[in-house]
């Protein structure tokens, strides 16, 4: 009797299964550039985190806008939609 492979099951791509399940996988670790944020320019307008596709930016406890570089993907769109100019884009050293 011949002997029978186990058919693998594979997930269907681009679906989430589970609710939150983005906050487990950290996305920033394919990023090869990097924002900045120069805080003496920032003009607390709050572009960034409007715009930003990852939600990778938020305000901390003293009003500051600071990047969450586990998710954040260097997309850029932050530094392009801030008015002040106080976002840099740099390449990712690691």
């Amino acid at each position: 009797m011949a002997e029978q492979k186990k058919e693998k099951k594979i997930s269907v791509g681009a679906v989430i299964t589970e609710i939150g399940s983005t906050l487990n996988n950290k996305t920033g670790g394919w990023r090869t550039n990097k924002p900045e944020i120069d805080q003496a320019k920032c003009i607390k307008c709050a572009n960034c985190w409007v715009f930003c596709p990852d939600s990778a930016i938020y305000k901390d406890n003293e009003g500051k806008f600071q990047i969450n570089y586990d998710y954040c993907k260097g997309c850029g769109i932050c530094a392009n939609e801030c008015p002040a100019k106080c976002i840099a884009m740099k390449l990712e050293e690691k």
